[in-house]
């Protein structure tokens, strides 16, 4: 399998698939919808995506000494390394945020989702939207793209928008803790968003193995 993920990396992926990992960074910018790093970061994936099927990526590795579905695994485990980096520096930015900027009146007036755990989790939410909906779809015909990203395309930004409004709801305030407040109820939303992520990746994982082991390239 390692030799896979380095045949992923140095072969079918696009710059933009590492250089859009500093999106994660967008935790930090105050009065802007945070979660939009998490979109970029995916579509830096999905140039990945099509940078592969324009070079016939999908076919030579099918044609590879190796099963199919390990094609397949080789993906979805480059397809994790790049959205657990992104969310790496996602978590910096909300340590930072959540203590040395934790005085920053730019921050603190902050009209918009705060960088707290909620956040990090709701990002696993969305990368696992990805995940499930364009990977998940890419692999029942193993060359369209297009369909697949517009379907996650619109389920991101919905749930972009449904976590933006949540804390303006009545009795749902503390979602948007700022710094350590309400840290007991940050925590288990990560842990949720963590879970949710898992299920949605290993879901979509099992189905594109079979839909792979089956569709005639």
């Amino acid at each position: 399998m390692c030799n896979i993920l380095l045949k992923e990396i140095k072969l079918s992926a696009s710059p933009l698939a590492f250089l859009f990992v500093l999106f994660g960074f967008m935790f930090l910018l105050p009065g802007y919808p945070i979660l939009c790093g998490v979109f970029f970061s995916t579509l830096g994936i999905f140039k990945s995506f099509e940078f592969a099927r324009e070079a016939n990526d999908t076919l030579f590795s099918a044609l590879l000494p190796i099963a199919k579905k390990d094609v397949v695994k080789g993906r979805f485990c480059f397809i994790c390394m790049i959205e657990i980096s992104t969310t790496l520096l996602m978590l910096l930015s909300v340590i930072i945020r959540m203590t040395a900027a934790e005085g920053v009146e730019l921050y603190r007036n902050n009209v918009l989702m705060n960088a707290n755990l909620f956040a990090l989790g709701a990002a696993f939410i969305i990368f696992g939207l990805f995940n499930l909906l364009f990977v998940g779809g890419f692999f029942k015909t193993g060359y369209k793209v297009g369909r697949p990203f517009v379907v996650y395309m619109i389920a991101a930004f919905l749930s972009i928008g449904v976590f933006e409004a949540l804390h303006h709801i009545p009795g749902l305030e503390k979602l948007n803790a700022f710094g350590a407040d309400n840290i007991e109820l940050q925590i288990i939303t990560l842990i949720s968003g963590v879970t949710a992520w898992s299920l949605m990746t290993a879901l979509s994982c099992n189905k594109s193995c079979a839909h792979f082991e089956t569709i005639d390239l």
